[in-house]
């Protein structure tokens, strides 16, 4: 059988990798390395904590077993990782990536993205950077250790439990005291434990890191941010389980999508494919998990799976021209509202082209509180009317 898990992922973090990952963040190489094996050991150690949980393996294994993660896939990673930082670039399985890094961690990205800035000494969105190119780097060692040793889905998740302990030295007392709790972890525990004391500790460490981890992905997390809203209420106060069930779904250039059944990636191929619909000034799709820093327009990494999809759907779609528009409650002065609504749609524009698509398909407005779909004399309301929506101007 080849070499670990982590020691075939934390060997490809060499001066090679690294250097021009930390010129681009103008950080030191130290720092650099330090974040993406802290981010790396974090999935990983994510993954083990979630095994358990009913389809979550598959879900992952799917992504892992995906074409785009084929045998070039981490080599070519490896040699233009300083690119993903400038965000010059983007790939199938950079946006595999994405999509492994939000089914680990979902709406809890943002906090384990600011762990790892403050344990390692980076601003949260250096962090962010970090952990979006850590994603495909562990999805790709996975596949690779996937092919190398002919395993399943279930030898996966085995080969991750027995290696539980090894991660644990790449994840630093902060964001350990993050996870700080406690809940019931049988699934993810070795059921069987060596004779002798040198395993004692080993494995009260697991135990407790693993019933750390539990804990966090299932508490609940006090609103920190400002979410933008479908134009469901109930999406809004239901979060993604109102958008259904996540399915897979192939686009016409073959790049399979695993999206959620009522959202807006798929109400826009829907869209995009039927030609007896034309694109017309009326037709908006509003983004159903966007991230923002409350009061703020830089997005959360966690908005990155969505735009992601919505990135490969344009490639999908070559002909199809979209604008963003970017909207906000009644709340506060007007002119800020226009100012901050612009940016934000600014910012979702400029993520893909990030993602390549060609900017002249692309254009933004800000419109602030102009053209409320709920009643901003209610929470619910206003949590509605602060949106951005897609509209396609050309199909």
């Amino acid at each position: 059988m080849a070499g670990s898990i982590v020691e075939s992922l934390m060997g490809l973090l060499g001066p090679q990798v690294i250097g021009p990952v930390a010129s681009q963040l103008g950080e030191s190489t130290d720092t650099v390395q330090r974040g993406l094996q802290t981010g790396s050991a974090a999935m990983l150690a994510g993954l083990v904590a979630k095994i358990g949980q009913p389809g979550f393996l598959g879900q992952v294994f799917s992504l892992i077993t995906n074409p785009a993660n084929g045998p070039s896939a981490l080599s070519n990673l490896t040699s233009n990782l300083g690119s993903l930082a400038s965000g010059a670039t983007s790939s199938p399985v950079a946006n595999l990536g994405s999509q492994f890094l939000s089914s680990i961690f979902g709406s809890n990205t943002s906090s384990v993205t600011d762990s790892i800035g403050r344990s390692v000494g980076l601003s949260s969105g250096k962090a962010g950077s970090l952990l979006a190119m850590a994603a495909p780097l562990v999805l790709g060692v996975l596949g690779q250790h996937v092919r190398q040793n002919n395993l399943s889905a279930a030898d996966l998740g085995s080969t991750l439990k027995a290696e539980a302990p090894s991660f644990q030295r790449f994840l630093p007392v902060g964001l350990g005291s993050l996870f700080g709790g406690a809940s019931n972890l049988t699934a993810a525990v070795p059921a069987k434990v060596a004779t002798g004391n040198r395993w004692l500790w080993p494995v009260v460490l697991l135990v407790a890191l693993l019933l750390c981890l539990v804990w966090f992905f299932n508490r609940t997390k006090a609103p920190v941010s400002d979410a933008v809203q479908t134009a469901s209420t109930a999406a809004a106060n239901a979060g993604t389980s109102a958008l259904g069930d996540f399915f897979k779904t192939k686009l016409p250039d073959g790049v399979e999508l695993n999206i959620p059944r009522f959202g807006i990636e798929s109400k826009l191929i829907s869209f995009l494919g039927d030609s007896s619909k034309p694109a017309d000034t009326t037709t908006w799709f509003n983004f159903d998990r966007l991230l923002f820093d409350t009061g703020k327009a830089e997005l959360q990494p966690s908005s990155q799976e969505q735009l992601g999809n919505i990135a490969a759907i344009l490639k999908a779609y070559p002909n199809a021209h979209v604008k963003i528009g970017g909207y906000t409650d009644n709340t506060g002065d007007a002119a800020a509202n226009v100012a901050l609504s612009s940016a934000r749609a600014k910012n979702v524009m400029d993520a893909l082209v990030g993602a390549g698509i060609d900017s002249s398909r692309l254009e933004y407005k800000g419109y602030g509180d102009q053209y409320p779909v709920g009643d901003n004399a209610t929470e619910e309301g206003r949590a509605q009317n602060r949106r951005i929506s897609l509209l396609v101007t050309q199909k």
